[in-house]
């Protein structure tokens, strides 16, 4: 009966929703101011993973920064990709990359991001966001930019390619895993790593910050064969 219920609560619910859509066309949202516009579309893509970006000038200097825009790209090699937005103002963490060659992705625990999203704050090039909202950089096996020590799963990346983006002015940037830092505790024997037992969490819109929960964790589909729950180890 219970499971009855909660059936028709979603029915209802979901009825009720459908009653009051709203419908945007491409001449609304160019009506939109840009502010409106700009949450509206960040939010439609759904959750998106986010990392702090570690890097460090040629002068020395100390970089971390908020990304939304981290995405994977392949598993042979282990490439990761990222997107810039339009420059000016200028993008002291590409820079860096571009300098130097080298950066880390870390992943936000609910314990540091607020401080992760300070960092999206526009400081000056010679001031460490680092410094600036309390996080610590760490150097690992003499990998020359800062992975956070903060953070519980850690990636050192080489810059590989850069691609200009020319229908918006955006950029591309991807890179190979080359240093990976995990508990071992969130790390299972097929490779599968849990970040949700890393308390990594995840982000929607420009500034939604969302713990999760796991559904489940599910086989490989093949046509001939039924899907069945992977146990978590």
């Amino acid at each position: 009966m219970l499971l009855l219920n909660k059936k028709m609560l979603a029915l209802i619910l979901e009825i009720l929703l459908s009653m009051n859509n709203i419908f945007l066309h491409a001449e609304d949202l160019k009506a939109m101011s840009k502010e409106v516009r700009v949450h509206l579309i960040n939010s439609l893509g759904g959750f998106k993973s986010v990392a702090l970006l570690g890097t460090q000038s040629a002068k020395g200097n100390n970089n971390v920064a908020i990304f939304s825009s981290v995405f994977h790209l392949g598993a042979n090699p282990p490439l990761i990709a990222l997107v810039f937005r339009p420059s000016p103002p200028e993008r002291d963490t590409m820079r860096n990359i571009l300098e130097t060659g080298f950066y880390t992705i870390n992943h936000i625990t609910e314990t540091i991001y607020t401080k992760a999203h300070q960092t999206s704050a526009r400081y000056d090039a010679d001031i460490s966001e680092f410094e600036a909202v309390g996080l610590t950089p760490e150097f690992k096996e003499g990998f020359l930019a800062p992975f956070v020590k903060e953070s519980v799963i850690q990636l050192g990346i080489t810059f590989k390619e850069k691609f200009d983006i020319t229908i918006n002015n955006t950029t591309m940037i991807i890179g190979e895993i080359v240093q990976i830092h995990i508990p071992e505790s969130c790390y299972s024997v097929d490779g599968f790593v849990d970040i949700e037992k890393a308390n990594t969490i995840t982000c929607s819109g420009l500034d939604s910050y969302h713990k999760t929960v796991r559904l489940d964790r599910l086989s490989y589909a093949k046509p001939d064969k039924e899907v069945t729950s992977i146990p978590i180890r």
